[in-house]
């Protein structure tokens, strides 16, 4: 970083150059982990601790050296343990028990153009929705939400027609047979970001039905995103909507 900045002062590079090659500078590296500290420099949002698999110590001492930039921090696939010990540390840390996210606001980011539209087929497909609207707000997104508009009483949808004709992106998540994404991708003019769920019975296979049907749909402009994956649904969406 000194180099750089010395090659800046000296003229022999120019401010564009600088901002290029801090992209690239190294991570923290705490051992257990190594973390991304110019990811937000790079793809406009910090690395997100995925917390499945951590230990709370692990979590704990992540977040804090995070915290040291002044970055955001979203936290996925954390229980109410995690959190309870995040909160000790950071009382304005905020915890959402559908989507199972922490998030601790450190920076605001400016309010995008337009909405992302979040819609499921059911009820139970809620926690994954809610991990994707947590993503995209702390991104900066305005997100609007629609649940339970399944297929199987597909009349509900038609009632909020005008929310997909208006959105700029739109979150199709669905479990059993997946089938919602294809019926919103046929009615909307914006892209379709379909989120197979692990909800169903036997046949559904933890989501394997879903995650099927949703890559081999005939409406046009429809990507598909892995089997319970709000988190990378919210940030696709908000990528889109910038």
């Amino acid at each position: 970083m000194r180099k750089i900045l010395q090659d800046y002062k000296a003229g022999k590079i120019d401010l564009v150059e600088v901002l290029e090659k801090i992209k690239s500078l190294p991570y923290k590296d705490l051992d257990f982990a190594k973390i991304d500290t110019h990811r937000a420099l790079r793809k406009g949002f910090p690395e997100t601790v995925f917390c499945k698999g951590k230990t709370t110590s692990q979590i704990l001492r992540i977040i804090e050296e995070m915290s040291k930039k002044n970055h955001s921090v979203l936290a996925t696939k954390a229980n109410k343990k995690i959190f309870a010990a995040v909160k000790k540390m950071y009382p304005e840390a905020e915890y959402n028990e559908f989507a199972k996210t922490i998030v601790i606001r450190n920076e605001k980011l400016k309010p995008k153009k337009g909405y992302i539209l979040v819609i499921t087929a059911g009820t139970s497909d809620i926690p994954v929705a809610e991990e994707a609207v947590v993503t995209a707000e702390l991104m900066g997104n305005r997100v609007e939400k629609v649940y339970d508009v399944g297929v199987a009483g597909v009349h509900r949808l038609f009632d909020v027609k005008d929310k997909i004709f208006e959105a700029n992106v739109i979150i199709v998540i669905a479990g059993m047979e997946g089938a919602l994404a294809s019926i919103v991708g046929g009615l909307a003019s914006r892209p379709v970001i379909a989120v197979p769920t692990s909800v169903g019975y036997g046949a559904s296979f933890k989501g394997i039905a879903p995650l099927l049907t949703m890559l081999n749909s005939c409406a046009e402009g429809i990507v598909v995103v892995n089997i319970d994956n709000g988190f990378g649904a919210g940030y696709f969406a908000s990528l889109i909507n910038r």
